[in-house]
């Protein structure tokens, strides 16, 4: 069900036309040999999503429970921010909807709760630094007592080629042997024990033990280097195969390239190529085609304004967050599309990131930003659409999304049992900018959702999910070729996973795992349709 109807909204969307609304592509009613069968599914489906929920939220508690009241406390605020959405969506599975003020207060009260938990978590953390000492000095204190006695770690000898290894080149150290040197001396028993030095590409991988806090130990090796061999290298720590944690360091000639010119020539023809498509999108919501009437640009300007300020604040967002971090973005390269305008912009980054965080923070704030700034215009164009608004939408249309369907059902009550719903002109707009967002939220590759997945759970589950959002588009082209267009998009553009950051080791706080899954599940809501039988028992359509 939702492989086959995933991108049903875009496409229903273009069959608005003012004051004669048709749908060309409305599901065919239940039999009734066949309803047993759909509830038995959905029943399934919502045992199933339960099950998921209470998964993570195990996980989530299994994972801070080693930390004692900080850890529960940080773990409490995640259930308190994902409560409001999951017990709204479990009440609308079940035949239960509440009204738009019921809806307000619940997300107040979680707001002020989640803010007391902060408190009590501020409050607890700084108890705890008062009672103890910092947990890494005294690691590292410990590491003193059971290290060698000599102050430094054992010299690798830089491995020259021998006889039998003329046809090896691996086994030569590319970095200089003054520099290899330097480099191994910035390590010690109290950061980085460091016990072998291998080659890997243009620099070196050093084994060995990890003395202290990945944050601090990154940021004192680091510090070091810079202050041996200036900005030449870059260090890494990350995980090997075995889930050990190594360093890497590499020649600074790595780094992210920046935008060149004919890159740029091409950021600038795709923009002019989203506006061209954006307008195109708002003439035929409006029932005409654009291209062979520009002269009717005053009527379409309006619903092309609302889509470029969903795709503009994104971008905005974005670059404001990542100046804040001193991480550099290239041009946004905009990816037009007729069916939605636009499948919003492909953004590279110019330099290394520092850690998770930053690539986690920078990912979500254009979708956060975008996402707010569509359902806001969501909610209220339902909530200025009277009889006789510009548009006509057939109510079968929304059954093809759970969050918008769950909404207008709210604000809208009764009207969406009739066989057309008028609208404000709003409403189509942020449904627009609500599947933009939900499309790039998806977890894959580079996307904005894939980096999420990368920043919370590390490399290994975020190829995991791009081959598992692989193949539910391939499912999904089947039946639509606007899956297969977004494929091909990602598997272009988009499908290896966003560089290693500076420091892998450190996770995201449980605050940003939990906004990371509130928007994974928010996409889903609104990408996922309504069943049949849900929608009937909600009075959704005839």
């Amino acid at each position: 069900m939702f492989a086959a109807t995933l991108f049903d909204i875009p496409r229903n969307l273009m069959f608005l036309f003012d004051g004669s609304a048709i749908d060309l592509h409305k599901p065919v009613l239940a039999q009734a040999t066949g309803m047993e069968t759909m509830i038995a599914s959905e029943n399934t489906a919502t045992i199933a999503l339960l099950l998921i929920a209470v998964g993570i939220l195990g996980r989530g508690f299994y994972r801070a429970k080693p930390f004692g009241k900080l850890g529960i406390l940080a773990w409490l605020q995640s259930v308190v921010l994902m409560s409001p959405w999951l017990l709204f969506f479990g009440l609308f599975s079940a035949g239960i909807y509440l009204n738009l003020v019921a809806v307000l207060l619940m997300l107040v009260a979680s707001t002020g709760l989640y803010i007391y938990l902060g408190r009590e978590l501020r409050s607890a953390a700084g108890d705890s630094a008062g009672r103890s000492p910092d947990t890494t000095e005294v690691k590292s204190v410990s590491d003193r007592n059971s290290a060698p006695e000599s102050p430094t770690p054992p010299r690798e000898p830089v491995k020259t080629l021998t006889s039998s290894q003329t046809n090896d080149q691996s086994q030569i150290i590319p970095i200089p042997a003054e520099d290899l040197k330097a480099i191994q001396g910035i390590f010690g028993v109290d950061t980085f024990f460091a016990t072998e030095t291998i080659p890997y590409q243009d620099g070196v991988i050093l084994k060995g033990n990890l003395r202290g806090d990945p944050e601090q130990v990154h940021s004192r090796l680091s510090a070091s280097l810079q202050a041996k061999l200036g900005d030449r290298y870059r260090l890494f720590l990350v995980e090997n195969q075995d889930d050990k944690p190594v360093a890497i360091v590499l020649p600074s000639e790595n780094d992210p390239q920046p935008t060149t010119l004919s890159q740029k020539i091409l950021a600038v023809v795709l923009l002019l190529a989203t506006i061209a498509t954006t307008l195109e999108t708002s003439g035929l919501l409006l029932g005409f085609d654009f291209l062979s009437a520009p002269t009717r640009y005053s009527e379409v300007l309006p619903i092309a304004t609302g889509i470029w300020a969903v795709l503009g604040s994104r971008e905005i967002a974005r670059r404001v967050l990542a100046s804040q971090y001193n991480v550099r973005l290239s041009w946004p390269f905009f990816i037009p599309t007729w069916q939605i305008g636009s499948f919003g912009a492909i953004d590279r980054f110019e330099s290394l990131l520092p850690n998770r965080k930053v690539l986690f923070d920078i990912s979500i704030a254009g979708e956060a930003t975008g996402g707010i700034i569509a359902l806001s215009m969501l909610i209220v164009g339902l909530l200025l659409s009277h009889p006789g608004s510009l548009f006509q939408i057939p109510a079968e249309l929304f059954k093809a999304s759970l969050l918008v369907g769950t909404l207008s059902k709210v604000i809208l009550g009764s009207a969406l049992q009739q066989p057309l719903v008028d609208v404000h002109p709003l409403v189509v707009i942020g449904w627009l900018g609500l599947v933009i967002t939900a499309i790039n939220l998806m977890p894959a590759g580079q996307l904005d959702g894939g980096r999420i997945v990368q920043a919370i759970y590390g490399r290994k589950t975020a190829n995991l999910a791009t081959l598992a959002t692989f193949a539910v588009l391939a499912i999904a082209s089947l039946v639509n070729p606007l899956a297969l267009y977004w494929a091909i998009v990602i598997l272009i553009l988009q499908r290896n996973l966003e560089r290693p950051t500076l420091n892998e080791l450190t996770e995201p706080d449980d605050a940003r795992a939990a906004l990371g899954l509130l928007a994974l599940f928010l996409m889903i809501a609104i990408l996922l349709p309504l069943t049949p039988v849900l929608a009937g028992r909600l009075g959704i359509g005839n």
